[in-house]
């Protein structure tokens, strides 16, 4: 392990990465925020890492924190995939976003409207799916009714 990256110190940028690991609404960010917080070991810091390792609605994100306070020599265990809704009540917002939208609408103005009224569930479910959030995003709106 290359142990002499690691500053113990804080990031002159340190409050800035706190927001960025917190900002709901981006999953790139939170990610890039937590590889940062990364190279800067010390208890502020390893407890961002750790709340992002075991609170943090996409995956990706909780596997990179928990990586970082693994090098760090911290005794964590991998918290296990999440199953169902990643965010309480995701279908509800689905099918109220679909009922607001005309009944001939498409499925791009589906995911239009979606990614402006909560982009907090956009955003966590296309950091959880990767690849597959198209197909998935897709396929739940298509599953939605109208009722």
């Amino acid at each position: 392990m290359n142990r002499k990256t690691v500053k113990s110190e804080l990031p002159s940028n340190y409050e800035e990465l706190k927001k960025a690991a917190n900002r709901t609404s981006n999953w790139r960010e939170r990610l890039e925020a937590v590889e940062e917080l990364g190279k800067w070991k010390n208890e502020q810091t390893i407890d961002i890492l750790t709340h992002r390792m075991k609170n943090d609605a996409v995956y990706r994100i909780q596997e990179a924190a928990f990586r970082k306070l693994k090098a760090f020599g911290e005794e964590v265990q991998m918290p296990p995939r999440k199953k169902g809704e990643l965010i309480k009540g995701t279908t509800k917002v689905l099918v109220r976003i679909k009922k607001s939208l005309p009944e001939e609408h498409t499925y791009e103005q589906f995911k239009d409207k979606l990614k402006k009224t909560r982009v907090d569930v956009f955003d966590t479910y296309e950091g959880d799916k990767g690849a597959d959030f198209e197909q998935w995003l897709e396929s739940a709106w298509a599953s939605l009714s109208r009722k």
